[in-house]
């Protein structure tokens, strides 16, 4: 196959139903949450496909708040990005399909194959999966739009279906034209489903060429091709980003993929994949997927457990304890802690947004945040001070900056700080510190080779993290604000 494959990851998504671990401010597809890898799941998407013939790097799609987490994952498994573009509003799979396809088009694709993947999914069998790959992009190159189902082998109703019609096996891989989408079932209308082998849960991956996908989206959808073009058309390249025009994207219809096209089309092929797949939408979903120790429970951290049975068990700090446990979840982290019938995790994302709406924080930030430059972890904190952890990685600097309502006071823990306030630039060693006074404009650096740790000490009449001015900044980020 002579063709180009560009693989368009969507990186979006809140992943809310596996709080705490997962928020918006880090969610699940930046996490390694998976016993079998030290990568996180977006990092596993990359890699299952890197050494397919003929395959490009990536396209991503992603929140403009996640793309320096996007960009140093890339960066720490050595990919660098085709392009990485940056969404200010979450407009579901069809518009951020189109910008990928869009942007693929302009850097010359247009006859390429794109291999559309969400960067949150599991998929164990990486042999079967490239044999169904490899079979799909003989029928993309037919001009047919394929998508996977996944061949199921309980009543999940988590997932939506397709109907297929026509089947025929190709080798041992089956191929069907698709009759329907299938809207998320209750258990009985699942129990249904699966006795016919006409049924396959929705994968959410797609296989295509890009002019076809392009003339496809034109013909059933040409809302979404008009606002992304002119989205795109007038975007703005911010270091090794693509910030799209806002408001065009914003009037882009909210709707899948499937609703867009794939349930319009005539030339929809759906082609069985049995790899070990899954989308780990829960709690539940990810217990299944882990090994389970004799009583078939999952234990991650420092746990003591006595005579609990099929749980999901996991601490990311403290010691936990449990005793006699049946089919629950327990998740801590520093600064929440879920307990959950196992069979009533799917209804995690009604809780985060009632935590949302009763204005806790812990709904959608994590104690710890990522910078490009590095992390600061919330350690302690009252209405007129806080402390904080700030590490800073080797050659990274954060913005010069003041504020207006803070002082701050400096401890260097380990490594080795530049420091700069006003005029005065000096440089600190461990158990070193200093003063920054309200309103003195400053900027920490890391010139040495190994991270910097220090103890921020904050103390003022307002604490938030928009009390930044910046007057430098070598990331791009605006003059106020995180």
């Amino acid at each position: 196959m002579a063709q180009k494959i560009i693989p368009i990851i969507l990186c979006g998504g809140k992943g809310t139903r596996l709080w705490p671990l997962s928020r918006e401010s880090y969610p699940k597809q930046f996490l390694a949450i998976t016993s079998n890898s030290n990568k996180s799941l977006l990092q596993q998407t990359q890699e299952r496909i890197s050494d397919l013939d003929n395959i490009d790097n990536p396209i991503i799609i992603c929140n403009e708040e996640h793309r320096f987490l996007v960009a140093e994952q890339m960066r720490n498994i050595g990919v660098t990005p085709k392009a990485i573009i940056l969404e200010n509003i979450g407009r579901n799979t069809a518009p951020a399909i189109a910008l990928g396809a869009i942007t693929a088009s302009k850097m010359g694709g247009m006859d390429s194959l794109l291999l559309i993947l969400s960067a949150d999914h599991i998929i164990d069998n990486i042999g079967n999966f490239h044999k169904a790959l490899n079979t799909s992009f003989k029928y993309a190159l037919q001009d047919k739009l394929i998508t996977f189902g996944i061949i199921p082998y309980y009543p999940e109703t988590g997932y939506g279906y397709i109907e297929s019609v026509d089947n025929i096996n190709d080798g041992d891989i089956e191929v069907s034209k698709i009759k329907k989408f299938i809207e998320k079932p209750n258990r009985e209308v699942a129990e249904k489903l699966i006795k016919s082998n006409k049924f396959t849960w929705n994968s959410g991956m797609f296989i295509f060429k890009t002019r076809l996908i392009l003339e496809e989206l034109e013909k059933h959808s040409p809302t979404i091709i008009k606002q992304c073009k002119d989205a795109i058309n007038n975007s703005i390249k911010d270091l090794d980003f693509i910030r799209i025009d806002p408001l065009k994207f914003s009037k882009c219809p909210n709707i899948p993929i499937d609703v867009a096209v794939m349930e319009k089309t005539t030339k929809g092929l759906v082609i069985g994949l049995d790899a070990g797949w899954s989308d780990i939408g829960s709690w539940k979903s990810l217990w299944e997927k882990e090994k389970k120790d004799s009583r078939g429970n999952v234990i991650k951290g420092k746990i003591i457990d006595v005579n609990s049975n099929n749980c999901y068990l996991r601490s990311e700090n403290r010691l936990l304890v449990t005793l006699g446990l049946s089919n629950t979840i327990v998740v801590e982290t520093a600064d929440a802690i879920l307990i959950a019938n196992k069979e009533n995790s799917d209804n995690l994302k009604s809780v985060v947004g009632e935590l949302g709406s009763k204005g806790y924080k812990e709904g959608l930030l994590h104690k710890k945040i990522y910078r490009p430059w590095g992390s600061y972890l919330s350690l302690v904190e009252d209405k007129r001070w806080q402390v904080k952890r700030i590490e800073v990685t080797p050659g990274s600097s954060l913005s010069l900056q003041m504020h207006h309502h803070r002082a701050e006071h400096w401890t260097v823990v380990e490594g080795t700080a530049k420091v700069e306030i006003d005029d005065n630039i000096f440089i600190l060693s461990e158990n070193q510190s200093t003063f920054i006074p309200l309103g003195a404009k400053h900027r920490l650096s890391n010139p040495g080779k190994i991270t910097l740790t220090l103890i921020e000490v904050q103390s003022g009449d307002y604490l938030g993290e928009d009390d930044i001015i910046r007057f430098k900044d070598e990331y791009g980020r605006n003059q106020h604000g995180k």
